[in-house]
């Protein structure tokens, strides 16, 4: 039976673990190491087109099973980012310093398909860091990369993983005008933890942008952490917030601390809380809900994309 979102909205928070400096992971927050042999033919491809991945720079937990498959992120626009948001492991800066920023690589989008080739990838995701110092926040190199893909990658289906691109609607247009098959934008977190887990964003600007690409026909998705100490209500208005703004899907994942100079940890959610709001999501009418200690918005992309598709990819 569906847990209803009444009775998730009234979860307390002794289901799950509170975070204390000296506390261990929890048993259900260890994941084994994935081969190594594949692990280092991924790298080396990624190392020779010069190319950067989101799991490795936000160090993701699930880089193991994933550089084993093979599959990765693929992360345009250089490594550095114009954020300063509490929760990433990714190098940051400031637009307005421009401290170790660089200019766009014209040949990055080349590079990508071709790796991605080489991968024999057959779902390839690209996102990126934030770049406030670019007049278009980096679109149109978005734009570049998914036409590029689809030269060299015909049969793949391409996923894209935005920014918010300053709230610019031209901006997002140049990149839902290349047609990816899934417009990803992360909301992150509940509306009431903005100013602290995504303090330069806007939570209604990043809602507008999942709507903007629902309108144009795009399978659009979404992601949120839990564990910054948001309650099990807010999670349900923001599923339903996501659910207005035309979201198809929706992954839900633990944050785990990447340094000690990121936000802490408030408390390991459990497993069975994971799938009260994998139940909750469906009942408002999300299409797709997956969540789990390590779901992240890349996590089983090509599985997701096969369900939203109802399994018509092309290859």
């Amino acid at each position: 039976m569906k847990t209803s979102s009444e009775e998730i909205f009234s979860l307390k928070t002794d289901k799950n673990i509170k975070k204390t400096s000296r506390e261990r992971l929890p048993s259900w927050l260890r994941r084994a190491p994935g081969r190594p042999s594949k692990l280092h033919s991924v790298k080396t491809t990624l190392r020779e087109g010069g190319l950067s991945t989101v799991c490795e720079s936000a160090r993701c937990p699930n880089i193991g099973e994933c550089f084993s498959k093979p599959t990765a992120t693929f992360m345009i626009l250089g490594d550095i980012c114009t954020r300063r948001c509490g929760f990433c492991n990714v190098k940051k800066t400031s637009a307005e310093s421009g401290h170790n920023l660089h200019g766009i690589n014209q040949e990055e989008p080349g590079e990508v398909a071709k790796a991605a080739k080489k991968m024999k990838l057959s779902h390839v995701v690209v996102t990126s860091v934030t770049r406030d110092d670019l007049p278009d926040g980096g679109a149109s190199h978005f734009a570049e990369t998914i036409k590029e893909i689809r030269k060299a990658l015909p049969k793949a289906s391409v996923e894209v993983l935005v920014p918010d691109f300053g709230a610019d609607k031209a901006s997002v247009d140049t990149v839902i005008d290349a047609r990816p098959d899934i417009f990803n934008h992360n909301i992150e977190t509940v509306k009431r933890l903005y100013p602290q887990v995504r303090p330069v964003a806007d939570y209604a600007n990043s809602l507008e942008i999942l709507k903007q690409a629902t309108e144009r026909g795009l399978i659009t998705k979404s992601g949120i952490m839990v564990g910054f100490g948001e309650s099990a209500g807010e999670v349900g208005e923001t599923l339903q917030d996501l659910k207005n703004a035309g979201c198809s899907a929706v992954t839900i994942g633990q944050y785990l601390q990447p340094k000690n100079s990121s936000l802490p940890v408030f408390e390991y959610i459990r497993p069975e809380v994971f799938k009260e709001y994998e139940a909750v999501g469906l009942e408002i009418g999300l299409k797709h809900v997956f969540a789990g200690s390590f779901v992240r918005s890349s996590y089983n992309a090509l599985e997701l994309f096969q369900e939203l598709s109802g399994g018509a990819l092309k290859v």
